[in-house]
């Protein structure tokens, strides 16, 4: 699919709803587990989201706008909300983002972006040169392979219960 500003906010606007929807009020069996070492919860995807809210997407495309390649941008520490997230419950995370993101939504939607702004080009310290269409894109596919994330995550929880049939689910096996 050709990278569209409307198909975007149809992802970006929905993701905290999808979130609230299906975390909140869960118990921590269901929020805290993860896939084993170096690997995210429901609960930390979340804080991760909402440090990415802070300090990728939005500062990056501003960055591309106002600076375009001549200045890189700022090393992202994907696991930032070990810290940032510590003490909270997760109810409180995902208003958090819920705020953050509508937020970044109203800014994003009053830039009215042009395809010649998409087509502008920054640079990143690992990447190199990207263009802000591939932020924007990767902003939307980040969102959904959280989302997918979590579920597998949790489908997980009940792997040993089911017997014989995990191996028709390709979201157990990965």
């Amino acid at each position: 699919m050709k990278y569209s500003l409307e198909r975007s906010y149809e992802i970006l606007d929905r993701t905290p709803a999808v979130l609230q929807s299906l975390l909140s009020g869960l118990p921590d069996d269901w929020i805290m587990p993860n896939e084993g070492p170096e690997t995210f919860s429901p609960y930390d995807v979340v804080g991760h989201l909402i440090h990415g809210e802070k300090t990728d997407w939005t500062a990056r495309a501003r960055m591309i706008l106002e600076f375009g390649n001549t200045k890189t941008f700022e090393r992202w520490n994907r696991v930032a909300m070990y810290d940032e997230s510590e003490g909270k419950k997760l109810q409180q995370l995902l208003d958090e983002f819920a705020t953050i993101r509508k937020e970044n939504m109203v800014w994003f939607r009053s830039l009215k972006l042009t395809e010649a702004d998409l087509d502008k080009h920054g640079m990143h310290p690992v990447l190199g040169d990207v263009t802000l269409r591939n932020l924007l894109a990767t902003w939307v596919a980040h969102d959904l392979t959280h989302v997918a994330q979590i579920t597998r995550v949790m489908a997980k929880q009940y792997k040993e219960e089911m017997g014989p049939w995990p191996e028709f689910f390709r979201i157990l096996n990965f």
